[in-house]
């Protein structure tokens, strides 16, 4: 029986949680309220994230970062992309011995444009990390904790430790592939994340299925073209992590970027939405570091722009739609043809 620990106890890391337990492994999930850590152990639930669903008895919660660390040989890493750094600093000092470390996380660092393995492997002390993989995908919490068909893809760039983390968490229900583009599999998860909002700015204004499809699919233009200017695989992008989880996040009412673009689209400000969401909307950290890694890397992205106006410059969302929509003609194939220089510059 393998230990694991999953710290972060929100829906995500509460739904991987349940898969490791499923799978048979020895699961402690953290999380840093211990009113919380108590009301899972007492109801077998996590009542404010994912209610009416009942946990394995076998998984235990901890508030303890030390006690749900000890002796495990896996540490999944689910919190914000905000948070890492910290809980990294934190793990330093309560990791007695390399563990593989699996991140659940879909963001991009503002300032830094560091992904977040990259943010791991920059704060985590080399003694302790036997290895960093990213899990990302179309993945809906929710329906991964009723334990519905979900298909995934973990990356690293060391191929055997994805090959490891796959092992860990595939089973009936959750069917796990592995890619060895760890920046094109974060940069997909994260960018997605941006055309969530927008999507859902489309919708709050009233928008049908053809502005949304259009939304879809220029937004995935301007994901690959920054990932292949990164380095990435563009073959990812038409991949899960890519058009899968772009598709999920886009179109669900699960996702809680969509339901904060739509509140944007039917007039609510940044802050009223943010509070009333309750969760981190990671799409809005995303945003900003999108817009200054396209500025910096020279890479066409007004999809992202017109966002990064409508929640940092309070522009108004119907008017970034309508210079979106009056932007001067091309031709479709322009973008495939600057995408392909990338790669072979590369």
């Amino acid at each position: 029986m393998t230990k694991i620990a999953v710290l972060g106890a929100g829906s995500w890391g509460t739904a991987l949680a349940m898969v490791l337990a499923d799978n048979g492994h020895e699961v402690r999930l953290w999380t840093h309220n211990k009113e919380q850590a108590a009301d899972i152990n007492a109801t077998n639930q996590n009542r404010r994230y994912l209610p009416e669903v009942t946990l394995p008895k076998d998984l235990i919660a901890y508030d303890d970062m030390k006690k749900a660390v000890e002796d495990v040989t896996a540490i999944v890493l689910v919190v914000p992309s905000k948070a890492t750094r910290e809980i990294c600093e934190k793990l330093n000092k309560v990791v007695s011995k390399p563990v593989i470390f699996i991140h659940g996380a879909k963001g991009i660092e503002p300032d830094t444009f560091y992904r977040v393995s990259v943010i791991m492997e920059k704060t985590l002390d080399k003694h302790i990390s036997n290895g960093i993989v990213a899990l990302s995908g179309p993945s809906h919490a929710e329906e991964v904790s009723k334990r519905h068909p979900t298909t995934v893809t973990v990356s690293s760039n060391v191929i055997e430790h994805a090959e490891h983390a796959q092992d860990l968490f595939i089973n009936k229900n959750f069917r796990v592939y592995t890619s060895p583009d760890l920046i094109g599999v974060e940069l997909g998860g994260a960018l997605k994340n941006i055309i969530a909002l927008g999507a859902g700015i489309s919708d709050g204004l009233g928008y049908g299925d053809n502005a949304k499809a259009a939304l879809i699919t220029r937004g995935l233009a301007e994901i690959t073209r920054l990932g292949a200017r990164m380095g990435a695989n563009p073959l990812t992008f038409i991949g899960l992590t890519g058009v899968g989880d772009l598709i999920v996040t886009c179109t669900s009412v699960h996702s809680r970027n969509w339901k904060a673009g739509h509140m944007l689209g039917q007039g609510a400000k940044l802050d009223d939405v943010l509070e009333s969401m309750g969760m981190v909307v990671e799409g809005v950290r995303t945003t900003k570091a999108a817009f200054q890694l396209a500025i910096l890397q020279k890479v066409e992205m007004p999809i992202t722009a017109g966002l990064y106006d409508v929640l940092f410059e309070n522009k108004d969302p119907k008017e970034v739609v309508d210079q979106l929509m009056s932007r001067v003609r091309r031709h479709e194939m322009e973008d495939l043809s600057s995408i392909m220089e990338d790669i072979y510059k590369g």
